[in-house]
């Protein structure tokens, strides 16, 4: 959007709102109002601090305010160097086991991946854990970078015992459909999830700063049988995904 229109318009917004409510806090309701609108779209970078501020006769301060507290909102993100633009945000549910692939097309998002790895190997300690397999029985571990629409969103690292899936090169860009051609298509599934920082490595990965917050999921996935199909552990941008839940009395 054009920098002066976009004055224009936050101005007006501001002017529409309580006199009592200090001024960086109506700049970022009225960024807010324009993202819920649509006028404001995912991936469109605002302009500087300082030409926000001498469009809109604030001070500096007041809009680094407004912009920090966005932030910390996670509805817009900084990108390496000065640039911020307005956070690209999915929501997935907690109450269906779907794919990414699944998520992301429901969602009008293109679906893809980036390849880090792909592997037959002897299952890790937490893999037989997890699996219920023997340190004999071979694995395939997928290694990823999940994207959506060209951003990438998260890292999602799975491992399935070889009798369900012989090769990795069986797996174009959907596990799952790489399952539900061999016949081993996941029926229901347990996850767990916590919290932790980007690591240098996951901030390279995910286009993300080190030390941002990063949304764990571990899960496992079940055939019909009770047979565990999958293991997987999926690295979220915390800035980017948001999990949803419905509950009912």
């Amino acid at each position: 959007m054009n920098t002066g229109v976009l004055a224009q318009r936050l101005h007006a917004t501001m002017a529409a709102s309580d006199d009592g409510i200090p001024l960086y806090k109506r700049l970022k309701s009225a960024i807010e109002a324009m993202v819920v609108s649509g006028q404001l779209r995912p991936g469109e970078v605002l302009p500087g601090e300082r030409v926000l501020a001498e469009g809109l006769s604030l001070s500096r301060v007041t809009v680094r305010k407004s912009i920090e507290s966005l932030v910390e909102d996670g509805l817009v993100r900084r990108r390496h160097g000065s640039k911020t633009e307005i956070a690209n945000h999915v929501e997935k549910s907690l109450s269906t086991l779907t794919s990414f692939s699944e998520d992301m097309s429901s969602r009008g998002l293109s679906p893809g991946c980036v390849w880090i790895s792909k592997e037959i190997g002897r299952p890790s300690p937490a893999e037989m854990m997890a699996l219920g397999a023997p340190a004999s029985q071979d694995v395939v571990r997928l290694r990823r970078i999940r994207t959506a629409d060209g951003t990438p969103i998260a890292i999602e690292t799975s491992t399935v015992p070889t009798r369900f899936l012989p090769s990795p090169d069986l797996v174009g860009n959907s596990l799952y459909e790489a399952l539900d051609k061999q016949g081993a298509m996941p029926q229901r599934a347990i996850q767990r999830m916590r919290s932790r920082p980007a690591t240098e490595r996951d901030g390279e990965l995910l286009d993300c700063p080190a030390g941002a917050s990063l949304l764990i999921m571990e899960r496992r996935c079940f055939l019909a049988d009770g047979q565990i199909v999958e293991f997987s552990e999926t690295r979220y941008r915390g800035d980017v995904y948001d999990f949803v839940l419905e509950l009912h009395r």
